[in-house]
């Protein structure tokens, strides 16, 4: 197997949410899971070549995903570092056979992405109150489902305090996933102007909680229907920037990925 590790949508070298991107694997999907477990990192993505194209098969620590961005950034870094030349690639997603477009800009790596369809889901704010531990005045407005591959229970807080603040139930939050067919709870907040902070709720383990989560960064653009620059991972240390485009219904998630050491 061929291995690499990236630091995606940091914003410095030093930080980012990492990947593993391995090419030339013989592993099936059982195999992939416990190699994913065994990775200091959030997303490990298996690239291979067949037919279709080029074909992304994701994997986080607990379970199999059909789009993790930050890990598709990591590919796409590959990619571009082996042909320095080329500006742009396409890739093919392995469970639902998502096309993904990426292209190259002076401001980093862009993932071009579409509004998919989400599950049906009747939100109850007591219930998803009851999953961040806090009591559903903290809430603003309506959670809302929206998905660009992968679905986001997106949750809107009053502010950077009360989302710093959450200490949510993970293993409710992951049973309630898997009932609903959701990929875990995004809380976020609004700053100022188009910028926003957000924290996603998706691993087992609070120490896994992502610095970056891409998937969430493009469904809140379609949300609000505007470019947005999403904040994320401060409290933990590896703070990132996501910069979601959004343009007549579609949007581009990117930022910066740095090869890290394995």
């Amino acid at each position: 197997m061929n291995i690499h590790r990236f630091l995606c949508f940091g914003r410095n070298d030093e930080s980012g949410n990492a990947a593993i991107v391995v090419e030339d694997s013989h592993l099936v999907e059982s195999e992939r899971l416990k190699f994913a477990q065994q990775q200091d990192a959030n997303a490990t993505v298996f690239v291979e070549t067949d037919a279709a194209g080029v074909r992304l098969d994701y994997y986080y620590p607990h379970t199999r995903s059909p789009l993790c961005l930050h890990a598709t950034l990591a590919a796409s870094a590959v990619f571009f570092e082996r042909y320095p030349d080329n500006r742009r690639i396409q890739f093919v997603t392995s469970m639902h056979r998502q096309t993904l477009e990426v292209e190259r800009l002076d401001r980093g790596i862009f993932i071009g992405v579409k509004s998919q369809p989400c599950p049906a889901l009747s939100s109850d704010l007591a219930e998803i109150a009851r999953l961040l531990r806090i009591e559903p005045t903290a809430l603003i407005d309506v959670p809302r489902l929206a998905s660009v591959g992968s679905a986001k229970l997106l949750v809107q807080m009053a502010g950077q305090s009360a989302l710093d603040a959450l200490r949510p139930d993970l293993t409710a939050i992951a049973h309630w996933s898997r009932k609903h067919g959701v990929s875990g709870v995004y809380a976020y907040c609004h700053l100022h102007d188009d910028i926003y902070a957000g924290r996603n709720f998706n691993h087992l383990e609070s120490h896994l909680e992502d610095a970056a989560t891409g998937v969430a960064a493009g469904a809140l653009a379609l949300v609000l229907e505007q470019s947005i620059t999403v904040l994320q991972g401060d409290a933990l240390g590896r703070p990132c920037s996501l910069l979601a485009r959004y343009l007549n219904g579609a949007v581009q998630v990117g930022g910066r990925a740095t090869r890290g050491t394995l």
